[in-house]
């Protein structure tokens, strides 16, 4: 589990909301949605913990909490019929998802990638989350993998709301400054690259210019270029690295970019045209 991941479990499992007994059942049916064969494992204590305290919070402690390595496990001794329970405002859905996500939930860390999704194992608990989710405008989606059945989340946009809607208000807060960082350093990095590719552009076309008006200088056919082209052609000569505005701006009379482009495609005609005759 990555660490963001282990901050919003705990996050969530350190909630102090236990006194609202509707609530406690909404999030417990969340979990249970989510188990099988009665037994319940986790790697994080604060979500073990949480699932207890749910548990104790109804008065049900038929159960037993065993540690095998990293593993934490609950075994529930005795049937809990909450599936049953209506789920009907919204604080209880908010909380029947939460347990949901804590049951079975998994959160890519946002320095990596965008993906959030609970695994359930069949299509209609996939379809009841995914359904208040969208209601409150969290778009999701189901997908089956082998016996199992994902409501998932692969947007930046709506993992926020996502973490918002169960609560996880500190980890929105982690989420988003990630985002934002991530988004600035794309932007700086398409930057960059756009910028370093119009250097390397225009590196490789003055290289060009300059050979050809270099080539011409020794034919010792430079003076029958035009006035125009011959100043524009020493004023190349003279400034390598300048860009075509900047060669423009250099003239004893300035002209536009293209302007400068026009020139430079005679110049280059006229080279090929000698070396043409040379061959």
């Amino acid at each position: 589990m990555n660490e963001f991941a282990t901050n919003v479990r705990k996050e969530l499992g350190q909630r102090r909301d236990l006194s609202n007994k509707r609530l406690v059942k909404a999030e417990l049916k969340g979990y249970l949605l989510t188990i099988l064969s009665n037994e319940f494992s986790t790697e994080s204590e604060y979500n073990i913990n949480r699932f207890s305290k749910l548990l104790s919070n109804i008065g049900y402690n038929d159960f037993s909490i065993s540690i095998k390595g990293k593993k934490y496990t609950i075994k529930l001794k005795s049937e809990i019929d909450l599936l049953k329970e209506e789920i009907t405002d919204i604080e209880e859905k908010k909380a029947f998802v939460r347990g949901a996500f804590l049951g079975a939930g998994t959160i890519t860390d946002p320095q990596k990638g965008y993906h959030l999704e609970m695994v359930f194992n069949n299509d209609e608990n996939a379809k009841d989350i995914k359904e208040i989710l969208n209601d409150n405008e969290i778009i999701s989606n189901i997908i089956r993998r082998e016996s199992k059945y994902l409501t998932y989340i692969d947007d930046g946009e709506n993992i926020v709301n996502f973490l918002a809607f169960i609560g996880a208000n500190k980890s929105v807060l982690e989420f988003e400054d990630t985002r934002v960082y991530k988004e600035v350093r794309n932007k700086v990095n398409r930057i960059v690259n756009y910028e370093t590719a119009n250097m390397n552009k225009t590196i490789t076309s003055s290289v060009k210019q300059i050979e050809d008006i270099k080539f011409i200088k020794s034919k010792k056919q430079f003076e029958k270029l035009p006035t125009k082209e011959q100043e524009l052609a020493q004023v190349r000569l003279n400034n390598p690295n300048a860009s075509l505005k900047e060669l423009g701006e250099l003239l004893s009379t300035p002209i536009s970019k293209s302007g400068v482009n026009h020139r430079m495609q005679n110049i280059s005609k006229f080279a090929e045209d000698l070396r043409k005759n040379k061959e």
